[in-house]
């Protein structure tokens, strides 16, 4: 009997340090694709094939999201969501952002930057802001003193404008041409995502008259899922917006409303997921916080330092997770969530 218990236990500890080996062996996003670049108007990887990278966005910086922006939380969407790609979104405008408190924001931006770097995956620095044309000498400053810093990472993806509201396509190009001049000073290489009329929906008159003389620029393209404002005739725009030669990342989408309340439809989800997956899409969705809204993936209360359980995850949060586990580890697809 002792001997049957012994072996028990030394077989479970052999798998125990294999499990352990692969795990630490597992190729990090940033191993895989390695520094990513506009080739023939699409995003590729150093492998010249688009990385499809999906993650999840952080919230606002400041109200409910703020207190997710630590350590703990970045770790756990890396080892149990899976995610490859992390959006940090720094409040701008509202009280308590950065126009108001910028060395707090940027302590707390650059922490969160720093972490998704080093556990090797890719990370938008948002520049979260609805005026941002009202603010171009604030965001110059801010994306050159990104650009010093994460120069040579190329984890490192600078979106500069997150959802212009009412301004025009020039004037917004106007505002990306100047940022990405002020980044281009200090970091010749790394990707930049461009902002778009209507929330990021009118790609397609941005695709009229794109940014030219630089490289690796891309642009954001938004949606939510289940709004009936954003269904066929949106995804009409895209479409019309790639075949010009228009490279997209879908940097924020939810599986709610425009709002982020409002119905959770699982069929339009699907149709929307769907073709992103079909196009290659890479994209983050919106949002960690557990603000009571469809979509929050986080219940009311739950933990600040994740290690979180299925009943601290909204629907949206059990539906994201489900997702990115299966489409970004798809080696574990298998596994069932009562093991974790």
């Amino acid at each position: 009997m002792r001997k049957k218990i012994f072996l028990f236990v030394f077989v479970n500890a052999v798998c125990g340090l294999i499990t352990a080996a692969f795990a630490q062996t597992a190729p990090r996003a940033i191993d895989q694709h390695g520094a990513l670049s506009v080739q023939h108007n699409i995003i590729v990887d150093k492998n010249g094939v688009p990385p499809q990278l999906r993650g999840i966005s952080m919230s606002w910086s400041i109200w409910a999201g703020k207190k997710y922006y630590n350590n703990n939380v970045v770790d756990w969407l890396v080892d149990d969501f899976k995610i490859s790609v992390l959006r940090a979104s720094m409040a701008v405008q509202p009280d308590g952002g950065y126009l108001q408190q910028p060395e707090e924001q940027l302590q707390l931006i650059t922490q969160t930057i720093d972490k998704a770097v080093e556990r090797g995956i890719y990370v938008l620095i948002d520049w979260h802001d609805h005026n941002a044309e009202k603010h171009l000498s604030e965001s110059k400053a801010f994306f050159a003193q990104m650009a010093k810093r994460y120069a040579g990472k190329p984890n490192v993806i600078y979106e500069i404008w997150n959802e212009p509201e009412h301004q025009s396509w020039p004037v917004i190009k106007q505002y990306a041409i100047e940022v990405i001049n002020e980044i281009r000073k200090y970091d010749a290489d790394n990707l930049i995502i461009v902002g778009s009329t209507k929330w990021d929906q009118e790609v397609d008159v941005t695709a009229k008259d794109p940014i030219t003389g630089y490289k690796n620029i891309a642009y954001s393209f938004h949606f939510y899922a289940s709004d009936p404002n954003h269904q066929d005739r949106l995804r009409s725009k895209a479409e019309k917006a790639m075949k010009k030669g228009l490279p997209l990342f879908v940097t924020e989408w939810g599986v709610g409303e425009s709002n982020g309340d409002g119905v959770f439809d699982l069929k339009k989800t699907e149709t929307w997921f769907n073709w992103m997956e079909t196009h290659k899409l890479s994209w983050a969705n919106w949002n960690i916080t557990d603000k009571k809204e469809t979509t929050a993936l986080l219940q009311p209360g739950a933990s600040v330092n994740a290690n979180w359980t299925k009943e601290e995850l909204t629907p949206a949060g059990i539906y994201i997770r489900e997702q990115l586990r299966k489409f970004n580890n798809p080696q574990k697809s298998s596994e069932t969530q009562s093991n974790n």
